[in-house]
């Protein structure tokens, strides 16, 4: 069934009328009324321990309570689409929701570049407020992403710890000054841009090759978040970790607006409360109990070297991040990006 819904979805996910994957199953009854069939997809394999949590969470959630109202057809691991595919599919009505790391879509979605920000993300990082469903910043996104029909149902509660410099002993990384010239493999265009004056060789991988790259000497160094050192056994190949917070993102669940807007009453209460429980737990579970307790150990398992930034190094990669807000608020609108930027900061 599910290579049948693959290859259902694969000829019709860029068709100008979009092809509906409920199943059969939809169609028939349950007691007095027939439930609502939701598809939903997300890129990240269940190695991916922290960045799963959530969204296993939510899907469990209407699982358990969806009853004759709701019910999921939930596919990971690329099972049914692939990371750059998940937004086009959900654009065409192809499926319901998906999760996706804003990092990935902020050149499609530029208002999402908030949540990786040089110099901002070590603020969001530290006050998780300032992104849970209901504060200013949140709603501002949302506002935003509904002019393009997206509907953000939840941030996850904040960011996750930052991503940070993690380099090979050969070409080791302790200071700022130590990546420059190097083959960093980078995916965000926030953090791209932050590390351009230090005349980085980028390169843009997928997680999944990250390995063998850094085996090899593809790359000398990444930018990674340490969901994916663990999620990929990186810690094997890394030797240094330097702590300097160069960007951020989250992982959260997204839906089409005019498809929330039309949803009868008990389906999005369903779905409410379960974002809820989303916002709640998901970047706190992630930060506050799986990193510190189980991902950095098994760093420092490896003898990888742990180092922070010195002051010095600090104050200088801030002052240049302020080229990347000037061109993401090029972007978005002057007014809305110092707007996002002040709520960030917590200074609005």
């Amino acid at each position: 069934m599910n290579l049948t819904r693959r290859q259902l979805l694969k000829t019709t996910a860029f068709a100008t009328a979009g092809a509906s994957l409920l199943g059969p199953q939809a169609l028939m009854p349950r007691h007095a009324r027939a439930a609502t069939t939701f598809t939903g997809v997300t890129y990240l394999p269940p190695s991916y321990k922290a960045l799963t949590y959530g969204s296993a969470g939510f899907v469990n959630y209407l699982r358990d309570n969806g009853g004759d109202v709701l019910e999921v057809d939930f596919y990971d691991s690329g099972q049914l689409l692939k990371a750059d595919e998940q937004l086009p599919a959900l654009r065409s009505r192809n499926i319901d929701f998906m999760f996706h790391t804003t990092s990935y879509i902020t050149r499609s979605l530029p208002i999402l570049g908030i949540t990786g920000l040089p110099g901002v993300v070590g603020e969001l990082y530290r006050h998780p407020e300032r992104l849970r469903q209901g504060s200013p910043l949140f709603d501002l996104i949302n506002e935003e992403l509904a002019k393009e029909n997206l509907y953000m149902l939840t941030s996850g509660g904040g960011i996750l710890e930052p991503e940070y410099i993690w380099s090979t002993q050969d070409n080791a990384v302790r200071s700022l000054e130590d990546i420059r010239g190097k083959k960093v493999r980078v995916v965000s265009f926030e953090a791209t841009s932050a590390l351009e004056a230090y005349d980085i060789g980028a390169v843009r991988i997928p997680s999944s090759e990250t390995y063998m790259a850094l085996q090899r000497g593809t790359v000398d160094a990444g930018v990674f978040n340490i969901s994916t050192i663990i999620g990929r056994s990186l810690q094997e190949q890394v030797d240094v970790c330097y702590q300097l917070p160069i960007t951020g993102f989250s992982v959260a669940p997204f839906m089409l607006r005019d498809r929330w807007d039309s949803l009868d009453d008990d389906s999005r209460a369903i779905l409410d409360d379960a974002a809820r429980w989303y916002d709640e737990n998901f970047i706190s579970h992630c930060n506050d109990d799986i990193y510190p307790n189980e991902y950095w150990p098994q760093v420092r398992e490896e003898n990888v070297e742990i180092i922070g930034p010195s002051d010095e190094d600090l104050a200088t990669f801030n002052e240049a991040t302020h080229k990347v807000w000037d061109h993401w608020k090029g972007e978005v609108g002057e007014e809305l990006g110092e707007r996002a930027i002040k709520l960030a900061l917590g200074q609005a």
